[in-house]
Formats: structure tokens, sequence, C-alpha cells
């Protein structure tokens, strides 16, 4: 379990995972162990929902939305030095390139965001731990339905399918921070305690070797 000592409160933990996959659920089992929880903008933000009904006319607003209050959000986390986040402004260029690829983010306003993300990441910290959550299509859609947003169901298999390919190629070649890998699809860590207690086992390990590392 992780300890409520802070001696793992020093640095920013992120986590990453395409929609569904249970970001929001980890990160707020750790907020209850101490930790501060920034949450993913998809609350209060006026343009998610006008995205899903047309990607092609919404998907450049939308990325810049997301980049603007990820920049903000990570600069925060940092200052605090006790945060972990559901997603953050690493992984946010995941969904341009996908966007882009589709033809529905134009190749301009695609090189203006990657031109934009990179000033901005030139000003923040790394993370200390980025925690992928992976999963398959089937098992992230089945949360996706079972959450309900109405427009998420009206999302056609082919966008998630190539959604979680993009991921798994990013974090293939993610070396920004350590990074953690955690398959969920045979996990229930939210109403499971054996689930919940193994992936907590398995954070707390990671932030052990990287303390470790840090102090040799």
């Amino acid at each position: 379990m992780i300890k409520d000592s802070g001696v793992h409160k020093d640095g920013v933990i992120v986590i990453d995972g395409v929609v569904g996959v249970g970001k929001s659920t980890l990160m707020n089992i750790l907020a209850e162990m101490g930790h501060i929880p920034f949450s993913e903008p998809v609350v209060n933000n006026p343009i998610l929902e006008k995205f899903y009904y047309d990607r092609a006319r919404w998907s450049f607003s939308l990325q810049i939305f997301f980049l603007n209050k990820r920049f903000q959000y990570i600069k925060e986390a940092v200052a605090m030095g006790n945060a972990v986040m559901d997603r953050s402004i690493y992984g946010d260029a995941i969904f341009a390139k996908l966007l882009n690829s589709n033809g529905e983010m134009s190749d301009d306003e695609f090189s203006l965001y990657m031109e934009l993300l990179s000033n901005m990441l030139e000003h923040v910290q790394a993370p200390k731990l980025m925690i992928y959550l992976e999963t398959s299509v089937d098992h992230a859609m089945q949360k996706i339905k079972k959450r309900g947003r109405d427009y998420e169901q009206v999302v056609e298999r082919e966008y998630w399918e190539r959604l979680n390919a993009e991921y798994t190629a990013y974090f293939e070649n993610y070396d920004i921070s350590p990074i953690l890998k955690i398959n969920v699809d045979n996990l229930d860590f939210e109403n499971n305690p054996e689930d919940k207690a193994y992936v907590l086992g398995l954070i707390e390990e990671k932030l052990a070797e990287i303390d470790g590392r840090m102090a040799s």
C-alpha cells in the first residue's frame, strides 16, 4: 500500500490511458491516501460534447482547450509537489495525432498545435511517475457504455480502436519519466479489495525503486 508518511510525496504522479480505462477511479483512490487530485478538464468544458458530434469542426478548438488547461494544471501540480493527475500535458498529443491522421485536423492546425506543445513542455517539470493503464478496446467500450455519457455513445468503434493503437505506440516509446504499465482488463480495483491492493502494491514498489535511484 502507498504510505502516508510523505516519503513519496515529493513529485507528481500522472495516470494515463484510453477513455474509460479507470484513470479517475485510480486517481481518487490515491487522493484518499493523501495526494492532491487534478482531474481531467472534462467538467465545464464547453467544447467536448460538440466535438463528439462534429469532430472535424471542433478538433482544433478542443485540443487547444485541453492543452491550455493541462499546461496550467501541471504547473500547479508541480508547485504543490504532492499531486496525482488524471491525464496530463504529456499524452495530449495522442489525440491531436489521431485527429490529424483521420483528416479531422488539418496539417497546418496540427503543426501549430505541436509547436505550442513543444514550447510548453520546455517550461514544465517531468512527473515522478507515469502510470499507463493498458486495456483492450472491448473492455474500454464496456466501461464507456456503463458510465453512459451520451456524447461518447455516438462514437464509432473504429475511433476507439485507432485511439487505443495510438496510446500503445506512444507509451512504447515514452521516455520522459519513469513509467509503470498495468494491464487492467482482468482487474476491478474500484470494487475488488484484492485488485486494489495489487495495483497499489505495484505503484508502491515502483515509487520505492525511483526513490532508491534518487538516493544513490
